[in-house]
This record gives C-alpha cells, structure tokens and sequence, in this order.
C-alpha cells in the first residue's frame, strides 16, 4: 500500500467533519473520465508518504480536525494493509471516512463489520447496464449490487454519490440508480467539471450539465432516497 500524500484540512470532503485527507496510489477501475490520474496509473513514481508521518500529522491536527478521509485511487484493493492502517488510525480517536468504489464487495463487508470505519462513501459509476463503460474495464454487476446492500444494511453514516457525465450519465441512468440504491440515506449527486486532465483526454472536451439539467436529475432521484443533493455547482 502506497499512500501518495496527505491533504491537511477538508471542510468538503466529510460530511459534518473537518478532516485531513489521505490519498492511496492505484485503482482496480480506469474510468475515462477519472481526474486523479496519478493516482491511477504511474503512481509508483511519486513520492511515498510513510505510515508514521501520516499518523505523527493527524496527532499535531487534533483539536482542529475531528475526522480523516481515507481516498484514492481505491483504497480498498490494498486488503489487510488498509486494515492495519485504519486499525492504527483508530487509536487518533478521529472519525475515518472511507472511499470507495465498491467492487471489493468481500473488503466492503470487513470494513463495515470491523467497526474501522464510521462513515462509507461509495460511486456508483452509473446503470448496471452501461457500467463497463464508466469503469473503463469488464464489470462483474453483481459486486457492485452486493456492496450496495451490505452498506445499507450497516449501522454506519453512508451515502452514495455520482459524477454525472455526459455520455456516461442521463435521466435514465439516474432513475436506475435511484432504484438500484432505493430507500438509502443520502445520495449526492456531483458535477462533472472537465478542468482537470482526465485518463481519456476526449473527456476534457466534453460540456458539463447545466444547473437545471441536474435539477431534473435529482428530482428523478428524490421519490427512491431519503435524501439527493447536487455537488460542485
């Protein structure tokens, strides 16, 4: 496990927290749109931040950050070592946000029923049906579907998020993931901002939907979750 850097204070990235955030190099997805390429691909190449440091950080940040987001990349490919590190995590006593994109339905499960978590955020790339086009790689659904219900099914803060892309996203795609998520919690809806070099470079090009666009998205959303909120406008 490689963690590439440290973000020292977040007012977005928590819910409720102000929190540090923890970046973890390489994804088992490569969705073209993605905006975190280093943390995707040539991630070996950058400079490693240590365990220790992170931790030393998080100790000096206390009294001012309550929480720490663990993200990526995806940090749940890393196994027993993102286990062990959210283990020595604990002992900051800080609330620990988790990342994730969901396709490690058995490493979902150890992170919900560990308790080294207290808050899950999980993308749901977009419908079933279109979802290898969004990871950018074959997809088994059924993992994804899996993840979905055992975090519903937790005890723990969660919500559900997706960045809507031109292409990969539309009403319909939205209406299907509202259904596929139906009675959770929170589901963000989140702008896509082509302001970044992507991993498909075509995706920079692309317009983002107007505020109204979205609007109609999370009015699609609404009659399925408890709560849907727009991201980035």
């Amino acid at each position: 496990m490689k963690i590439c850097g440290v973000h020292g204070v977040s007012l977005i990235d928590f819910p409720g927290r102000i929190a540090s955030v923890v970046f973890l190099g390489g994804c088992n997805f490569r969705c073209p749109f993605c905006q975190n390429v280093g943390l995707v691909e040539g991630y070996s190449a950058l400079p490693s931040v240590t365990e220790e440091s992170v931790l030393d950080l998080l100790g000096r940040r206390r009294g001012f950050i309550d929480g720490v987001v663990i993200t990526g990349g995806e940090p749940l490919m890393h196994g027993e070592e993102l286990t062990r590190f959210l283990a020595r995590l604990r002992e900051t006593r800080l609330s620990i946000k988790v990342d994730t994109n969901g396709y490690d339905a058995d490493m979902v499960q150890e992170v919900v029923a560990s308790g080294l978590a207290d808050y899950v955020a999980m993308d749901v790339k977009t419908s079933l049906e279109k979802y290898h086009m969004a990871a950018g790689r074959r997809v088994a659904v059924d993992r994804i579907q899996k993840s979905i219900r055992i975090i519903m099914g937790s005890s723990l803060e969660y919500e559900f998020r997706t960045t809507c892309v031109p292409g990969l996203v539309e009403k319909a795609d939205i209406e299907d993931i509202a259904r596929l998520i139906k009675g959770a919690r929170r589901y963000y809806l989140q702008q896509y901002r082509a302001d970044r070099p992507t991993l498909d470079p075509a995706y920079m090009k692309l317009s983002p939907y107007s505020e109204k666009e979205l609007e109609e998205f999370r009015n699609t959303a609404q009659p399925y979750v408890e709560s849907v909120a727009v991201r980035g406008m």
